[in-house]
C-alpha cells in the first residue's frame, strides 16, 4: 500500500501543472489568491502554538477507529503526542483549508473527522461569524478536540459526537444548503460516494465539497473518479492530498491537477 501511495505521488507530481499551466480564468485565480498564498497570516500563531501543546502531551484516550471496516470498531490506548503526530492535517495543508474557507465565505460549514481540532480551529479563525458543526466518531478524542476549542476560544463550532453514518443525514435535513464540507473521515469507497450522494440535493452554484485522502487507497481513488464524472460537478481540482469539488453550473467541466 505504501508502495503505490508513493508511485500515485510521483505520478501526480509528474503530470499536475502550477497555475501557469490552466487555461482557465477561475482556476488561475484560485491557484494565484488561495492555493499558492504562503504568507503568513495572523490566524496561524495561535493554532500552531495549540498543535505544539499537542505533541507534548504524553497522556493517553482510548482511540474508536469506527472507519476501521464495515463491522468492526478498533479501540486502541494512544498517546495524544502520538496522535498529534500521525493524524493532524499538516500546517501547510491545514492552512490552505483556511483560505479556501475564507475565500468561500459560506454561511454553513461541516466537517466530517474533528479528530484533535486543529483543522476545525482553522476553519473556525477563517470564519468566526460562520456556524461550523463538526462530527468526530471517537468520544475519547472528540473530548480532547473540545478542550482546545475552549483554550483558543472558539465560540462558532458546535461537536457532534457519533457514526457519521448516522449523524450526517439527520444533520444534512436540517440544513436549507450546503456552503463548505470537508470531508475528511471512514477512508472507504463505500462510505465516501455515500457523502457525497447525500451532499447533493443540498449543493448550489457556490459549494465547495472537499475530499480529504483521495489517494489512500484504491477504493478512494475509485471514489475520487466517480465524485469527478457525476454530471452535477463542473469543476475539480486534484491537489493529490485534497480533491475539490465544484458545481458552477455555468463553466464547462474540467478536471485539473495542480502541485502543491
Amino acid at each position: 500500500m505504501v508502495l503505490n501511495f508513493f508511485r500515485d505521488y510521483v505520478a501526480h507530481r509528474l503530470t499536475a501543472k502550477s497555475r501557469h499551466g490552466t487555461h482557465s480564468p477561475f482556476i488561475y485565480k484560485l491557484a494565484d489568491e488561495v492555493i499558492y498564498d504562503f504568507s503568513n497570516k495572523d490566524a496561524y500563531e495561535a493554532v500552531e502554538a495549540q498543535r505544539k501543546k499537542l505533541y507534548r502531551d504524553d497522556s493517553t484516550i482510548t482511540v474508536t477507529d469506527l472507519g476501521a471496516g464495515s463491522h468492526l470498531n478498533r479501540n486502541r490506548r494512544k498517546k495524544i503526542s502520538q496522535i498529534a503526530r500521525n493524524a493532524l492535517k499538516s500546517p501547510r495543508l491545514a492552512q490552505l483549508i483556511y483560505r479556501l474557507a475564507k475565500m468561500a465565505k459560506p454561511d454553513t460549514i461541516i466537517e466530517l473527522g474533528t479528530c484533535l481540532g486543529i483543522t476545525t480551529a482553522y476553519l473556525s479563525k477563517a470564519c468566526p461569524n460562520t456556524n461550523i458543526i463538526t462530527i468526530e466518531g471517537c468520544p475519547e478524542t472528540a473530548e480532547v478536540a473540545y478542550r482546545n476549542f475552549r483554550e483558543l476560544g472558539l465560540e462558532n463550532v458546535e461537536l457532534q459526537v457519533g457514526n457519521f453514518d448516522l449523524l450526517l443525514p439527520d444533520l444534512l435535513e436540517q440544513q436549507e444548503k450546503l456552503d463548505f464540507v470537508y470531508i475528511d473521515g471512514n477512508h472507504r469507497k463505500d462510505a465516501t460516494l455515500n457523502y457525497f450522494k447525500w451532499c447533493l440535493p443540498r449543493v448550489h452554484e457556490d459549494t465547495l465539497l472537499i475530499f480529504d485522502d483521495i489517494y489512500w487507497s484504491p477504493g478512494m481513488k475509485e471514489a475520487w473518479e466517480e465524485i469527478k464524472a457525476h454530471p452535477d460537478v463542473r469543476v475539480t481540482v486534484d491537489l493529490f492530498w485534497i480533491g475539490l469539488v465544484f458545481f458552477r453550473k455555468g463553466q464547462a467541466k474540467e478536471h485539473f491537477k495542480l502541485k502543491f
